[in-house]
């Protein structure tokens, strides 16, 4: 703003031309159908919402929601609240906003609206992933992956934190098998879509053991192998997996899981022979 004639402010040219230019960018008028299934606790029953959400370029799920917080108003003209999810890298690092994007898990961050629609034109539908229990809405609690990976001790031990000098080398080719397996987020897309991790099983999960496999492959973690493969092979291990190899179509971060846990299979079956043998 600029003070004109006789004190009073006008627009100065600039801004009347970066306000044009936005307003320019903000799409062509129609808005997207947006379907969300809601939960306001952990123990009330859920119920869906639509909202429409003015169509901007270059959107995704997560820039819909924030829309809806800024103006929570429904389909149907009722006043709601903003809807509750996680999230917190915003480009697919964290694995907090996994959910369900019309019927298929993944981020939100990463799920640009133009293909939603360009796939599915009558809108978009969230729900929160089925695995977890709701905290509320989109929102879950994914603690038992984290419980998953205390148990195969996915970590490398230490005794201290002093300098004691440079650790072991790890070759080229054990960094390329490696590299993959870490670029895990724990977002659960692979555990959503497997048949055989739900309330009925024990099973740890793909990315429990795809962790169990990287760090028995890391040359000081390796300390703790037999622990990691007693483990595997017991209840909940790897010999509840169906093969269902879902987890590998699913995950944002294209993790071999199925090499992993052929791998686990193998390496638990060697494990239990040298018990046989007292080794």
């Amino acid at each position: 703003m600029e003070e004109g004639p006789n004190g009073k402010h006008a627009m100065s040219a600039t801004t009347h031309t970066h306000q044009t230019h936005s307003l320019s960018h903000q799409g062509d008028g129609r808005k997207i159908s947006v379907k969300v299934l809601r939960q306001e606790t952990p123990h009330s029953g859920s119920h869906w919402e639509t909202f429409h959400v003015l169509y901007e370029p270059g959107m995704n799920v997560t820039t819909v929601l924030q829309r809806i917080a800024a103006s929570p108003t429904t389909a149907e003209h009722e006043h709601s609240t903003p809807v509750a999810y996680d999230a917190c890298c915003l480009e697919e690092v964290c694995g907090a906003c996994t959910m369900v994007i019309n019927g298929r898990v993944r981020q939100a961050c990463s799920a640009l609206v133009d293909s939603l629609l360009a796939d599915s034109p009558g809108g978009i539908e969230l729900r929160p992933m089925t695995k977890f229990k709701v905290v509320r809405d989109l929102l879950v609690d994914r603690s038992p992956m984290f419980a998953a990976l205390k148990r195969v001790k996915a970590w490398v031990a230490v005794d201290g934190y002093h300098d004691i000098g440079s650790g072991p080398r790890i070759s080229p080719k054990e960094q390329d098998e490696a590299y993959p397996l870490s670029r895990c987020m724990t977002c659960g897309c692979c555990v959503e879509a497997c048949p055989q991790f739900n309330d009925h099983s024990t099973f740890i999960g793909p990315a429990a053991i795809s962790q169990a496999i990287l760090f028995n492959a890391h040359p000081t973690a390796r300390v703790d192998r037999d622990d990691r493969l007693a483990l595997l092979s017991g209840e909940g291990g790897i010999t509840d997996c169906g093969n269902s190899q879902n987890c590998v179509k699913v995950c944002p971060k294209d993790i071999p899981l199925t090499t992993s846990i052929a791998k686990a299979g193998r390496d638990t079956t060697l494990y239990k022979i040298r018990q046989w043998f007292g080794r």
